[in-house]
């Protein structure tokens, strides 16, 4: 049975005050209430409705707002309002039609008495709103966007928050004091390193915005660096988030498009970064790993500016500056977030480099480590047995036993499996090694894998192939992927990793990995990369694939031995796990993270 009611009234002071007179616990109970217009809104939870309507009427960045709705229910508590408050602004956020235009102080996410039985009601809740025409699409589907995955306004772990409270704390000093500094976020696969930069970047465009007059929430997390003093410090501050990986950037410019405070021109590439003729007081950096070193770039126009970048900034073409380098150069404040292990061409940053990186951040106390799973269901657990698999040196496969985790004999059948979980769940796709020529890009009728009688095509979009139409009839490469969730991956093992029959150990087959840019060697820097530098790359690829599923990863294995040996460990097939239940994204297991 309902419990609650949405009292709908426009917003103007006569509505308010007809509302509120006849019952005096408006004044004295908990609500969440939503004020909007055709295209912006806003979301709040008080003890009183009334007052805080008319603060809100005295805001003139609210008072082009034209309707309010108020959600009330007997049993609802501070803690449930909190809940259904950082709730609604998720799914606003994620289903786009409206702009959010709170500020973004910290959502909380506490846990708190019978919170099951009032998160079902939330969903009610939701679909009275989308039935008054406030959502276009049903949660499933909004959970699943990257307007959802990649919002500012997520509720941060306590990891997360620990770093932003220390990132913005030691900033503050930095400003006060005029001394430059260098932040490192590092983290494996999942554990949310994208969602700290992006809400890092809404958060200071609102303390750099912030009112005087419009006080912050008293229960938000970060509602204590509002001050007019900090104001101040950021006036006229110049930031940036830099993003390596092309359909990543354009995922992200997205979302800042339908953020207030932010736009897609913050989102920049490293050659954007090295080229502006300003310099940039902030540049916080995702993907840090893919930054290049001096290389052969993908084109002869990106090797002239990568030349001509060096000449403007250090006088001649140096060959040791990277783009690492340039970051740096162009701005007096980093954060960079980071993974060793999740480097996939010889071009991208060396391991001395980023560890040198991280040494310095540390020795500055600026070092911030995630190591909470907010992907993988299978958790922290699942992404070291992935690692310890690809190596040979896994042993059980214990630990995440709801993780539906399964190795496929035959490709057409795990392709099957993933059809009927994208059914389900949507964003379930196949994935692969660049273990096959990419013979589509030259002739769009050829095909580019064929196994066991089932032929299909790489990606035959660069840019945001997960959602693209016909993506589940693709195989999407290392490039599409990486930085993004699945719910479900089915992972294609090429011939380019293989187990030894001499020594038992897992090694790289040159001839049988494709991508040309992921074996060259740099004459430029005199650097050749043997079998075993070659091996590092193919099982850092194999690593993110395989930690893309939130719910679920399908293998299917290449090479006979390699595959045996993934036999001795995981279930196969048909006889697998029973299939993951997890609620959908209730926990915000569905952060990026990257």
């Amino acid at each position: 049975m309902t419990s609650f009611r949405v009292e709908h009234f426009p917003f103007s002071k006569q509505a308010v005050r007809t509302w509120a007179e006849p019952d005096g616990r408006h004044a004295n109970w908990p609500v969440v209430y939503t004020i909007s217009d055709h295209g912006e809104v806003y979301v709040g939870e008080t003890l009183n409705a009334a007052g805080r309507l008319r603060q809100h009427l005295d805001n003139e960045g609210k008072q082009h707002l034209k309707a309010v709705r108020i959600v009330i229910d007997e049993t609802f508590n501070k803690s449930a309002c909190l809940d259904l408050e950082s709730y609604l602004i998720r799914l606003f956020a994620g289903d786009g039609q409206l702009k959010v235009i709170n500020r973004n102080e910290g959502i909380t996410d506490a846990d708190y008495y019978d919170r099951v039985r009032y998160r079902n009601t939330f969903d009610e809740i939701f679909e009275e709103l989308r039935a008054a025409g406030m959502f276009t699409r049903d949660i499933p589907e909004i959970e699943n966007s990257d307007l959802f995955k990649l919002s500012p306004f997520k509720s941060l772990n306590q990891e997360q928050a620990v770093a932003m409270e220390g990132i913005l704390e030691g900033l503050f000093e930095d400003l006060e004091q005029g001394a430059r500094s260098t932040v490192v976020v590092q983290g494996d696969p999942g554990t949310g390193k994208t969602i700290v930069g992006v809400f890092l970047m809404k958060l200071l465009r609102d303390i750099q915005a912030a009112n005087p007059n419009d006080r912050p929430e008293t229960d938000s997390l970060f509602s204590d660096f509002f001050v007019e003093g900090h104001s101040e410090l950021l006036h006229d501050f110049r930031i940036g988030i830099v993003v390596p990986q092309q359909s990543l950037r354009r995922s992200i410019q997205k979302v800042f498009a339908k953020t207030p405070g932010l736009d897609r021109s913050m989102v920049l590439t490293p050659f954007e970064v090295g080229a502006s003729d300003h310099d940039f007081d902030l540049l916080v950096v995702d993907e840090t790993h893919r930054l290049n070193q001096r290389a052969n770039q993908p084109t002869g126009v990106l090797n002239k500016k990568f030349r001509a970048i060096n000449g403007a900034l250090y006088g001649d073409d140096d060959l040791t500056k990277t783009q690492l380098d340039w970051i740096r150069s162009k701005s007096r404040h980093q954060v960079f977030l980071l993974d060793e292990g999740q480097a996939v061409r010889p071009a991208d940053l060396p391991r001395p480099v980023l560890g040198a990186l991280v040494r310095e951040a540390k020795e500055a106390n600026r070092f911030y480590p995630l190591a909470s799973q907010m992907r993988v269901a299978g958790g922290a657990d699942y992404i070291d047995f992935i690692r310890r698999l690809l190596r040979g040196e896994a042993s059980d496969a214990g630990g995440f036993a709801s993780y539906d985790l399964r190795l496929f004999q035959n490709l057409g059948e795990m392709h099957d499996a993933i059809r009927a979980r994208d059914e389900e769940h949507g964003l379930a796709r196949l994935v692969a090694g660049y273990a096959w020529p990419w013979k589509s890009r030259k002739d769009a009728s050829e095909f580019d894998i064929e196994l066991d009688g089932v032929a299909l095509h790489w990606n035959r979009t660069a840019v945001d192939w997960i959602n693209s139409e016909g993506s589940i009839d693709d195989v999407g490469s290392i490039h599409t992927v990486q930085g993004y969730d699945l719910n479900y991956a089915g992972v294609i093992i090429g011939e380019d990793l293989r187990l030894d029959p001499l020594t038992g150990k897992v090694r790289a087959h040159r001839a049988s990995y494709y991508d040309a840019k992921g074996k060259e060697n740099n004459p430029t820097l005199g650097i050749t990369y043997d079998d075993d530098a070659l091996l590092e790359f193919i099982l850092n690829i194999y690593a993110v694939l395989l930690t893309r599923g939130i719910r679920g990863t399908y293998i299917y294995v290449c090479d006979p031995r390699l595959r045996s040996y993934f036999e001795s460990l995981l279930a196969t097939g048909t006889q697998a796990r029973p299939h993951a239940t997890h609620s959908r994204g209730r926990s915000e297991a569905a952060q990026p993270r990257f």
